[in-house]
């Protein structure tokens, strides 16, 4: 089976996870974010002190913590394309990591956009930031001005692969999540 594959992405704290959850309750196939994971593992290599930004910025090896974000995502990748399933949504793509290392300054080998070049997704629905919902927390250090640029490093990203980016409106979960349904 052809499973079409969607992704649900934006900055940090704009409903997307809600947006996921709300999803699997309807019973649709989620690949869930990768990014809490591997920076529980990051902030158990680090001195505490250093945990007041992106893992990105903080993690002992940058490039590493990046390409075992980029191979986590390409295995879900992978884990799709074996699916009996008609479609399945992915928490954030593998270009994502390519818009984090650019709002972060960082280089990155070919094998980066190689490998998003490579591996495409059907949709991309882009979640807009939203102040009256952002909140900082322990794994999400970004400020509003920090999430309204990584939101432009996104879209950026995805239309320089040649995606066409879906913006979802603002609303309740289920008024995001029908949204998207109906797009598609």
């Amino acid at each position: 089976m052809n499973t079409k594959k969607i992704v649900i992405t934006g900055s940090a704290g704009t409903g997307k996870t809600s947006v996921i959850d709300n999803l699997k309750s309807k019973n649709y196939y989620c690949f869930d974010e990768l990014i809490r994971t591997l920076t529980s593992e990051v902030k158990d290599e680090v001195d505490a002190s250093n945990h007041i930004s992106n893992p990105i910025v903080f993690a002992k090896d940058p490039l590493d913590f990046n390409t075992r974000l980029l191979n986590g995502r390409l295995e879900q990748y992978k884990q799709a394309e074996t699916l009996n399933k008609s479609l399945c949504f992915f928490d954030r793509g593998i270009p994502d990591v390519l818009a984090y290392m650019d709002y972060f300054k960082q280089t990155y080998q070919p094998v980066f956009t190689d490998t998003c070049k490579a591996h495409l997704y059907t949709d991309v629905f882009l979640l807009p930031p939203w102040k009256q919902i952002y909140k900082t927390d322990c794994g999400r250090f970004e400020s509003f001005d920090d999430v309204l640029q990584i939101h432009e490093h996104l879209k950026n990203t995805y239309k320089s692969l040649g995606y066409n980016i879906t913006e979802v409106p603002f609303g309740t979960v289920e008024e995001r999540t029908n949204f998207i349904l109906n797009t598609i």
